[in-house]
């Protein structure tokens, strides 16, 4: 007899599976503590260790009793320096360097840049960011093959490390030869999410959509400033969106990582659509059993703001304290919910509904489970779009998601508030009232006595139809 698991919050929690994470018991315990989707860093580890690790969440999955999605985040290009004379150099404020496309090992006056493109980018002026961010350069003059540089902000250079090109939309695909391979293995083991890295214009996600040809779900990886510039471009062609604030705090100034934050989260919402801030959001747990008193108010900022998801990185995947780094997050997000001022940033910023009939009857779901006090939205949903504009009204009670297609449930484990059960095909309404009832009742969402709201679209099994609003009292069917 499989297990019932009820969360009792509506953000969502990414854990990285990586070498401190990569047991049967680990991955049920990250579970347990709280953790709702799964992340494989194709970065790092090969092939054979995503799909083992893939299997052992799917033996959680059937044990739990619960719909588990697991995201693959691809590389994306990553842009380099070579390697140096004995491994490093020194570069002062002030002095000349040079990078050209000359793979001699790099001095204290030049390095090996091997990366075309870039040069192709350049104008006069142009700011280079070294070792994520801590060595400045600026362009005085380039090139083909070559780009005349002043050292800006001085340091340690050392073999391999990042190159960062804000403010330039650089002409490369986010898809290396390495992601596609990567994408091809990641479609046939049959992941929920696929992550797409180094997004700097719609194309991206266009070129993207082509590969993934429906078998998984998008989400765009907000990393360069340029990318905002085509936000809401972007957002359309996404089905999700990321913030990772990590490669998007090197090239954009810290003061204003918090503001796209909030943007972007903002234009997420406006569409229902779901969003995930990452990137540092317990990254003292790594190594502690405890997170700062900052880090506990980054994760109820992001809260605050209306993320549907917060992601955790190294603290899951390599850190000592796994997790413990999962219940915290899930008590801060708990207490978050349970606040007075929470549930009025969310009502002040919810969206008008769109001039749709499913709109208006996913608004009125929420409206009518607030006045009546009902235990539950609960939709009825083919294609995920049903429960996604139920979770956009940002509803004060569960959102139960009834689908016939595990691969919707599970991609929907990222959205805002949403408990997703797979249950069979539908053939009437009684069928569906009695289902929504007893389904509630077993999963302890809702008591004898108390009301459901249920949202479906007629006729049944099409996608985009919702036209149906139905009050209904748990004890009448069960």
């Amino acid at each position: 007899m499989v297990e019932r698991m009820r969360r009792y919050r509506n953000a969502k929690i990414l854990a990285t599976l990586g070498p401190a994470s990569s047991t049967p018991a680990t991955i049920e315990a990250l579970c347990r503590a709280g953790a709702d989707v799964f992340r494989f860093n194709f970065s790092h580890g090969s092939h054979e260790d995503h799909r083992e690790r893939y299997q052992m969440v799917r033996q959680v999955e059937e044990k739990l009793g619960r719909p588990i999605a697991v995201l693959m985040d691809l590389q994306g290009p990553k842009l380099r320096v070579d390697r140096f004379e004995g491994g490093k150099a020194l570069l002062k404020a002030g002095q000349q360097f040079r990078l050209d496309m000359d793979q001699t090992p790099g001095t204290e006056e030049r390095a090996p840049l091997l990366h075309p493109e870039v040069y192709s980018a350049l104008r006069t002026g142009t700011e280079l960011l070294l070792d994520d961010g801590k060595i400045r350069l600026r362009v005085e003059s380039h090139g083909p093959d070559y780009a005349e540089t002043v050292v800006v902000t001085g340091g340690v250079l050392s073999d391999r490390k990042g190159l960062n090109v804000p403010e330039v939309v650089l002409p490369i695909s986010a898809l290396t030869e390495k992601d596609r391979k990567d994408l091809e293995f990641g479609l046939e083991l049959g992941v929920d999410w696929v992550a797409l890295s180094f997004v700097q214009r719609p194309e991206d996600v266009a070129e993207a959509r082509k590969l993934v040809q429906g078998k998984a779900a998008i989400i765009s990886k907000l990393e360069k400033p340029a990318a905002i510039d085509k936000l809401n471009e972007i957002i359309e062609l996404s089905d999700a969106v990321m913030v990772a604030r990590g490669d998007l705090g090197v090239e954009a100034p810290p003061e204003t990582v918090p503001i796209l934050q909030k943007r972007i989260i903002g234009a997420c919402r406006h569409v229902g659509k779901p969003v995930v801030v990452a990137t540092q959001m317990l990254e003292s747990m790594i190594q502690h059993p405890a997170p700062t008193r900052a880090e506990a108010s980054d994760v109820a900022t992001a809260v605050y703001d209306g993320t549907d998801a917060v992601m955790l990185s190294a603290e899951t995947a390599a850190g000592a304290y796994p997790v413990e780094a999962v219940s915290i997050m899930d008590k801060i997000i708990q207490r978050v919910e349970s606040d007075d001022t929470y549930r009025m940033i969310m009502q002040a910023g919810r969206e008008a509904p769109e001039n749709t009939a499913a709109d208006a009857i996913s608004a009125a779901a929420r409206q009518v489970a607030q006045t009546l006090k009902a235990a539950a939205v609960v939709t009825f949903t083919s294609s995920g779009s049903t429960t996604l504009r139920a979770a956009r009204e940002r509803p004060m009670v569960p959102v139960v998601c009834l689908t016939a297609d595990t691969r919707v449930a599970r991609r929907l484990m990222l959205a805002w508030g949403t408990h997703c059960t797979v249950t069979s095909e539908l053939t009437s309404f009684g069928e569906m009232v009695e289902k929504a009832c007893r389904i509630s009742l077993d999963e302890e969402i809702a008591k004898v006595g108390e009301r459901l709201v249920i949202t479906a679209g007629v006729p049944f099994g099409t996608p985009g139809t919702t036209n149906i609003l139905r009050i209904a009292w748990v004890e009448e069917f069960c």
